[in-house]
């Protein structure tokens, strides 16, 4: 564009009205048009637009078989409103436009903006672009999701953005993948101060974070969204794919659950709800999802792809968990009391979901008529159940703490234990994998009644479940059983984009040498990679899902490398719901 736009009131009154617009207070969304003559001449009406330029890249989300959401962010040159023009067109040339329209921003959205498309082709690809002034951004490129009759579908898996840790190379990697969507499983960011988790090398990295203190208002969210958005690698990922989202805690503070967090002290940090409410809104303006038409608070919601994959993305954070199991409140005599955790664990009323969320799901999963029936979410579903020594070794890791050296002693006594006969064993030995104890109690294994109940719900209605998680840091993947041992489903975590894992807390020689004794341990886990950050590809057929797990040698440096030899594709297959490594 050589020429300032001029926009009539009139014409833009029609586009932030038009049919497309969900109705949400405060929202950043504005409309569709097919008029190509939206931009007025008349200077009486004409709407004064600040200057503005497209710092932090295009995005789109949440696609539809006939509707995506469309995203970008201006940056003004002063505070006041901001004329922004869309177009979507089915060639990268933009000589074929489909959809077009107009709307204001202002800050009071932080200058974000968000369209849903609509009126689409489903499983079609198009590319689109805003326009302010003389500025043009970014060309994107998205995909609608499929109808009908599908061969394949086929989405790479993603958790855990930490900016100060390191580069961010995964999602340099997936830009150029040929796929149909990004599932980020949450913590897109981290609301630590500068001299947080992850920290140690970020000035010599040159990505100390914005702002530096940990994150409480609206406008701290505001700036480390911004900060993540002015990354190459993650606006080369969000330009090329369409990202479907949820959050997990750290979009608000670590640990988070219902109505509280464990990082958040109301005496100097004022209240969680409050909080709560900046980070929501911060996230839904800087992200591609589309808002919901009522509470902000619920993000769980169904994408369909053609007749493979009903996808439901869960919130198993925010809207209905209560407070975790902290293992360190548990302690007696430097050991956990084991009776005393399980015995809580036990407890039926303990909700990940919340009542509202679970019946929903439940519905989802008895009225899908998918090959199969997907979940994305954040925590880790299967059963991890570990001796007690190496539960708490693993516990303290988790915090931060570091693993005591006689940890990696306790899990090898623990697994040549487990590769004996129940009658060679001595009562020592016995005695230990008798103390078995979940090893993560903020995933799934925290809230086992309600895991039980979805689990046998997905069995009667012959879901073909595959599970989806991160959180964790780390690659791994199990069979989903019930109580019973029976074989529900399967699960793959995806490692991290940088958060460090657990070869930061135990080093990265015992990493390696830890991680095929965990799988050996755990009846359920089928792999493990506790070394290396990366994420996987998953891929959909009518009989089949195979998963490829890819990952890099550094984040410390943008001179990275795919590491080859650390690669592993695992399939599943339909009628017997098994993991195959091949």
């Amino acid at each position: 564009m050589t020429n300032t736009p001029t926009f009539t009131r009139r014409k833009l009154i029609k586009g932030v009205t038009a049919s497309s617009l969900i109705p949400l207070l405060g929202s950043n969304l504005i409309g569709c048009s097919n008029d190509s003559s939206r931009r007025g001449t008349n200077p009486d009406q004409a709407i004064d637009s600040v200057p503005a330029d497209f710092n932090h890249g295009v995005a789109s989300g949440d696609p539809l078989a006939d509707r995506v959401i469309l995203w970008t962010r201006v940056t003004p040159e002063r505070e006041g409103d901001v004329v922004v023009d869309w177009e979507l067109a089915s060639d990268e040339d933009f000589a074929n436009i489909i959809t077009s329209g107009s709307g204001v921003t202002t800050a009071d959205v932080d200058y974000t903006v968000k369209v849903d498309a609509e009126g689409l082709d489903a499983g079609s690809t198009y590319f689109f672009r805003f326009i302010t002034g003389e500025k043009t951004s970014p060309v994107g490129k998205t995909r609608t999701a499929a109808l009908g009759s599908l061969a394949t579908a086929s989405f790479a898996v993603v958790s855990c953005s930490n900016y100060p840790a390191g580069f961010f190379n995964v999602y340099r990697e997936i830009a150029n993948r040929d796929i149909d969507a990004v599932i980020h499983l949450g913590d897109y960011l981290y609301e630590y101060a500068a001299d947080g988790y992850a920290s140690s090398e970020a000035e010599e990295l040159g990505r100390i974070v914005e702002p530096l203190n940990e994150l409480v208002s609206l406008e701290d969210y505001r700036l480390r969204y911004a900060q993540y958005h002015s990354d190459a690698d993650l606006q080369a990922c969000h330009q090329n794919h369409p990202f479907i989202i949820v959050w997990d805690d750290h979009e608000v503070t670590n640990n988070a659950w219902r109505d509280g967090a464990e990082n958040h002290q109301p005496a100097t940090e004022g209240d969680y709800g409050e909080r709560k409410v900046a980070a929501i809104q911060a996230w839904y303006e800087w992200l591609p999802v589309r808002p919901p038409s009522s509470e902000r608070e619920i993000i769980y919601r169904q994408l369909q792809f053609g007749d493979l994959v009903d996808l439901l993305m869960l919130d198993t954070r925010i809207v209905g968990r209560d407070e975790q199991v902290d293992y360190t409140r548990f302690f007696n005599g430097g050991i956990i009391d084991v009776d005393t955790v399980r015995a809580v664990l036990a407890d039926s009323n303990r909700t990940l979901l919340g009542e509202t969320q679970r019946d929903w799901l439940k519905g989802a999963l008895t009225e899908s008529t998918a090959r199969w029936q997907v979940l994305g979410q954040q925590v880790i579903m299967a059963r991890q159940p570990l001796p007690e020594p190496v539960a708490r070794a693993f516990a303290i890791a988790l915090s931060g703490g570091g693993v005591p050296p006689e940890a990696v002693q306790a899990i090898l006594a623990a697994v040549r234990a487990t590769n004996k006969a129940p009658e060679d064993r001595t009562e020592q030995e016995q005695a230990l994998l008798d103390s078995a104890i979940p090893l993560n109690t903020d995933a799934w294994d925290g809230y086992d009644f309600e895991r039980e109940d979805i689990l046998t719900h997905a069995s009667q209605v012959d879901s073909r479940l595959v599970v989806l998680s991160g959180d964790i840091h780390n690659a791994w993947n199990a069979q989903l059983t019930t109580a019973d041992g029976s074989n529900v489903g399967v699960e793959f975590t995806t490692p991290s984009v940088s958060s460090p894992g657990f070869e930061d807390a135990l080093g990265a020689a015992t990493a390696r040498t830890v991680a095929p004794l965990v799988a050996n341990l755990i009846e359920d886990v089928k792999y493990a990679n506790l070394s290396y950050r990366g994420y996987y590809e998953i891929s959909f057929s009518a009989e089949k899902v195979e998963t490829s797990y890819h990952f890099i040698d550094t984040v410390k440096s943008t001179d990275y490398s795919v590491l080859q030899d650390e690669g592993k594709i695992f399939t599943v297959d339909r009628n017997r719901l098994t993991i195959n490594e091949t």
